[in-house]
């Protein structure tokens, strides 16, 4: 009589019927639980020898402002303001743990105020990429107090821990834009004495995520439940770059500017540009339009964009390394087709966009409707190798698409 010799794990010795899975080598046997150990071993070792390619390049504030030049057309001072922040933050990170001084360097995120349109995303997101860090877009609109329809405020880090492939340390040292925060302002400048669940009650919920605290982070995003597994993710090192359009603060700022220049004490060499009231954007206007002071006091910089006026406009079609008319040249390149622009056309493109008053936005949709017919038809013809986008080819979409809106409307 043979005795069956039992099968096991060569590694951790289990037998057959204590594993779930039991695969046989040519002279071993490895089973399920030992496969995993092994994958978490090689992962880890995976993540440490790639973990200093991918840190981020500290650059100076000039470097910094050379690279935005590459990508947004004008607004000098927002790019100044944006590129000092984000270097006295991360040098501030990179000395945490070296520097033996008592002294404390505090975080300093930034408002930024500038019409629709007029690049505060852009800014925000080329120098994410110029420095290799995470980046997210939180949508402020969409945020409600916690017990309400809508998102919890921390899904905000939700959306950086998914841009950060799940890696807490490395998002911990990423940039959130948070857009449309002018959305969430309180609706009088007093207290409210009712629940402002999509207001004033976000702001607040808001202020512990700016000034720096250990947030549990639901990780897929939405609506946090008691059973959910979190993750816990420190937002001191979080840099929070807010965006809005802010519409009729020029009101607020008219009115403080018109109280100082009351009086024989009026100094008459300090005119005032009424064209652009944004130039003159305080910490004391965003209160009086409706952000709470403590939001204000965690968010110290406010920086402003000016309004994009013809020149950049036209700049903006042309210039940069990723220009709208770039973008269609090379989608036609795609199909064999050689696609130019006429001064002329382009100088008409940017008088409608400036009748329409949506900034480079407004540039974008114009374009899509001269560029319809032709991205519709050239892909099939194989007739023609080459457009010449003239002022006339311009003048006859643009009343085409005139004609079809009258005939909808």
């Amino acid at each position: 009589m043979t005795v069956e010799k039992s099968v096991q794990c060569s590694f951790c010795g289990r037998n057959k019927q204590d594993t779930e899975i039991l695969i046989a080598g040519s002279s071993a046997h490895i089973c399920n639980s030992c496969i995993e150990q092994a994958y978490n071993i090689v992962e880890q070792d995976v993540k440490s020898s790639t973990k200093t390619s991918e840190e981020f390049t500290l650059l100076k504030p000039l470097e910094i402002k050379n690279h935005l030049d590459d990508f947004v057309i004008g607004q000098d001072f927002a790019k100044k303001v944006l590129s000092v922040a984000v270097y006295n933050h991360y040098k501030r990170i990179s000395q945490v743990n070296t520097s033996d001084s008592d002294v404390e360097i505090e975080k300093s995120n930034i408002i930024m105020v500038g019409r629709t349109g007029t690049g505060k995303t852009l800014l925000a997101r080329s120098i994410a990429k110029l420095l290799n860090v995470p980046f997210c877009i939180a949508d402020a609109t969409v945020l409600t107090e916690a017990g309400y329809v809508g998102e919890d405020v921390e899904s905000i880090l939700s959306r950086l821990l998914q841009s950060a492939d799940y890696d807490v340390e490395k998002a911990k040292k990423g940039i959130v834009f948070i857009d449309e925060i002018d959305k969430v302002a309180r609706k009088s400048d007093n207290p409210s004495i009712t629940r402002d669940v999509s207001g004033e009650g976000v702001q607040q919920a808001m202020l512990k995520l700016l000034e720096g605290t250990i947030v549990n982070v639901p990780p897929q995003g939405g609506r946090k439940h008691p059973d959910q597994k979190m993750i816990a993710l420190d937002t001191k090192d979080i840099l929070f770059i807010s965006g809005g359009a802010f519409d009729g603060v020029e009101k607020h700022i008219a009115a403080r500017l018109n109280t100082r220049a009351i009086g024989f004490k009026a100094n008459k060499d300090n005119q005032v540009d009424d064209s652009n009231f944004l130039k003159y954007i305080s910490p004391q206007d965003l209160k009086t339009f409706g952000l709470i002071p403590e939001l204000i006091g965690r968010m110290p910089i406010v920086t402003y964009l000016n309004p994009l006026d013809r020149n950049a406009l036209k700049l903006i079609l042309t210039e940069p390394k990723n220009a709208i008319t770039k973008q269609y040249i090379k989608l036609f390149d795609l199909d064999g087709v050689t696609l130019s622009f006429d001064k002329k056309a382009i100088d008409l493109i940017v008088d409608k966009a400036l009748e329409f008053e949506l900034g480079a936005r407004g540039l974008r949709s114009i374009c899509e409707a001269v560029m319809l017919d032709a991205m519709y038809n050239f892909p099939s013809d194989n007739s023609k190798k080459e457009l010449l986008i003239s002022s006339s080819y311009v003048k006859k979409e643009l009343n085409k698409l005139e004609a079809q809106t009258l005939k909808v409307a």
